[in-house]
């Protein structure tokens, strides 16, 4: 046992030895260059094309395209947002339904934003000027057209070295070798006044192919007045009305033409968000990169044909969109469905009645969370009708897992001339081991299933582009924690208890090593919540009693685990640091509790969801009930169930605790023990039916047990 949870000690002991190869030193900026960020906020990809707007057409062909992520700190992004996000170097944001940046005033050749210590002394915006500051720090003169691009490169004193506020008002487009340029012709019609429209589309079909014309027109005439060999950076950097989009983003530079445009912050290699334009900028002009800039450069990717790249990048926002309009109404369906079945459930098993109904029911809905990971192996997105078909194919999926789950341990059993071997615990294992490897599998490829799914995330809402979130972290430790304890069984059984808690500590340290590790799960509050999972389940394998000062020990070596990941990640150079990595400097400098403050807040505002409450409610109530009056509630279902399998109880203990613990800590407060329940209770439901419905009774005396802390 010792040597079971000595395995936790290693694997701290294997990251802090590793932690010199991540301490990369810090890279010099690159020399001096000419660079213009065109700024066409609202531009999406499905605004561009060959005959509607021929000079972006154009620049597309000649550069790296991808998608831009606009998300700032609301819902939608306006394009004063957006601009002094850029001018930040993190996201920023004036209000909620914000409009156009400020207006600027002229004194000499130079613009001055009055007021500019607003932004810090009265809405937060703490990092505002940084772009500017660290362009003046090298010497570098600036230049903005528009009121939007003065805002991106007004250093600390609101100043920007010139300034016009057309195009046509430039008369030197080479005075400076920093250009930002604000193309408002497509947002502007949408703008009330000082807000942003709150309509979806006030424009029709016709209108808004106008007021793209308009701006593809002021780019063309920007494009060809600005020096050769200017790096063109062209972004659609903010929304145009109250639903948020994937934007336009061109990188025209040597060496980018015919490829994808992606970067570090996103790990994707056709997606950037706005705070990277703060950092290519500054690398394009030579200036150092400040340490508080989250962005990081842009960068080509794998090469693409301009006709299919664009096409990738509309279907893209389709995903996104999709996935938006489906997601509620999705777990609004789950959550009903989770609640009919536990009062059904109750209902029949009181009766001994439609018992095979209820176990085929409970393993459908335990497939349902896998499933929609599994539907993105298909171009959903890429049909004329994405949601039904999205929808469609994740019951579809599910309903194939629910035959594989009931049929492959029955075959495999025959196969082995032992016909009713694994028809307890075999099915639950399936499931549970169908959802750890594409969970696993998709963590070691770069997370392609979790992005844009259902379950998911996606960059339209931008709370997460790579890694484990927190939902599937909910459901990669349950059904880690499920499957090692159904293998452990039969380990138990032949008298190897070692080997049974080695298992089940190995593969869950694997499992959440994988979870906390930057670039792969980067999940912080995973890590604290998997730790006592893990723990637990093991301790209960074997036969060891869990206190409650054990159990809190457990939380507190998740805490320094992860802390200890987040420090060594914090060691490497900013530009290629994960968000653990920048928390660990936000404790070292002492900013670390508006974070804290943020995800408690809304970790909270989840204890209300009446998508997430109920699955919480239903099966909390309906597992209580079941052990404390196995006879009338459940006809001894889970009694049945733990004593065919004793290690499964241990497994559904292990997954709670992470459960209850990753709510605790986890900005998605109740979905991630929601989760957890969904996946668990139904899979262990499913062992107990079976057992009573085979008459199965252990082999030999169960293995016992230790009691749960009071």
């Amino acid at each position: 046992m010792r040597r079971a949870l000595g395995a936790l000690a290693v694997i701290t002991l294997l990251l802090i030895t590793t932690g010199a190869a991540w301490a990369e030193t810090p890279g010099r900026a690159s020399a001096p260059g000419r660079v213009a960020l065109i700024g066409v906020p609202g531009l999406r990809w499905d605004d561009v094309s060959a005959d509607g707007t021929p000079n972006l057409w154009r620049l597309a062909g000649q550069s790296a395209i991808g998608s831009m992520s606009v998300r700032t700190v609301g819902r939608v992004t306006c394009p004063y947002d957006g601009w002094l996000t850029v001018s930040s170097g993190v996201r920023a944001s004036v209000g909620a339904r914000c409009g156009p940046p400020p207006a600027v005033e002229q004194r000499g050749g130079a613009g001055v934003l009055p007021g500019f210590d607003w932004l810090w002394t009265v809405r937060d915006a703490d990092q505002a000027g940084s772009l500017g500051t660290a362009l003046r720090a090298a010497g570098t003169c600036t230049s903005a057209v528009g009121p939007g691009a003065a805002l991106a490169l007004a250093d600390r004193s609101g100043r920007v070295d010139r300034y016009a506020p057309t195009p046509e008002a430039v008369a030197d487009w080479s005075a400076c070798p920093v250009v930002a340029v604000d193309i408002d012709a497509l947002v502007r019609p949408y703008i009330d006044g000082e807000l942003l429209a709150d309509a979806a589309e006030r424009l029709s079909p016709a209108d808004r192919r106008a007021a793209v014309r308009a701006a593809d027109a002021a780019a063309g005439q920007v494009l060809a007045r600005l020096p050769a060999g200017t790096e063109i950076l062209l972004a659609g950097l903010s929304d145009h009305g109250s639903e948020p989009h994937l934007r336009v983003a061109m990188w025209r530079a040597q060496g980018t033409q015919g490829h994808f445009l992606g970067a570090r912050s996103t790990h994707r290699d056709d997606m950037v968000i706005l705070p990277d334009l703060t950092a290519t900028v500054l690398r394009a002009a030579g200036a150092a990169v400040p340490a508080t800039v989250i962005g990081v450069p842009w960068g080509p990717t794998r090469p693409t044909g301009l006709d299919d790249g664009v096409a990738a990048l509309r279907h893209a926002d389709v995903a996104g969109q999709t996935i938006r309009a489906v997601g509620g109404g999705f777990f609004t369906g789950l959550a009903v469905l989770q609640v009919l079945f536990y009062a059904v459930a109750f209902l029949l098993l009181r009766r001994r009645r439609g018992l095979p109904g209820v176990r085929v029911a409970a393993l459908a809905l335990a497939s349902l969370p896998v499933s929609t990971y599994l539907v993105n192996l298909t171009p959903w997105e890429r049909t004329a009708e994405p949601a039904p078909v999205l929808v469609g194919g994740v019951l579809l999926c599910a309903a194939v897992l629910t035959g594989l789950a009931l049929g492959l341990p029955a075959a495999w059993a025959r196969l082995r001339g032992r016909p009713g071997a694994g028809a307890v615990l075999g099915p639950p294992a399936v499931i549970a081991g169908v959802t750890a490897a594409v969970l696993v599998g998709d963590l070691l490829t770069g997370t392609p299933l979790q992005l844009d799914s259902i379950m998911g995330y996606t960059g339209v809402v931008g709370a997460r582009y790579y890694g484990l979130g927190n939902i599937p972290f909910a459901l990669l430790a349950t059904a880690v924690l499920l499957l090692t304890t159904t293998v452990a069984d039969g380990l138990l059984r032949a008298g190897r208890r070692r080997l049974a808690v080695i298992l089940v500590a190995g593969l869950g340290g694997f499992a959440m090593i994988l979870d906390g590790w930057p670039g792969v799960g980067s999940d912080f509050g995973g890590v604290i919540a998997f730790v006592p999972g893990i723990a637990v389940t093991a301790l209960l394998v074997a036969g060891r009693r869990v206190s409650v000062v054990r159990l809190g020990a457990f939380c507190a070596a998740g805490g320094v685990l992860v802390m200890g990941i987040a420090y060594l990640d914090h060691l490497r150079p900013p530009a290629s640091q994960t968000h653990l990595g920048r928390f660990a400097g936000q404790v070292i400098d002492g900013t670390f509790l508006p974070v804290i403050g943020r995800k408690l807040a809304a970790m909270l505002s989840t204890l209300l969801s009446p998508n997430l409450m109920p699955i919480v409610i239903a099966a909390f109530a309906f597992l209580v009930f079941a052990l404390l009056r196995p006879d009338t509630a459940s006809a001894g279902v889970l009694p049945v169930a733990f004593e065919r399998a004793p290690t499964l109880r241990a497994g559904l203990v292990g997954a709670l605790v992470s459960g209850v613990v990753g709510m605790l800590v986890n900005d998605s407060g109740a979905a991630v023990l929601s989760m957890a329940l969904a996946l668990a209770v139904p899979l262990v439901l499913s062992a107990g039916i079976r057992a009573i419905g085979a008459g199965e009774a252990p082999a030999r005396p169960a293995p016992v047990l230790s009691p749960l802390p009071t």
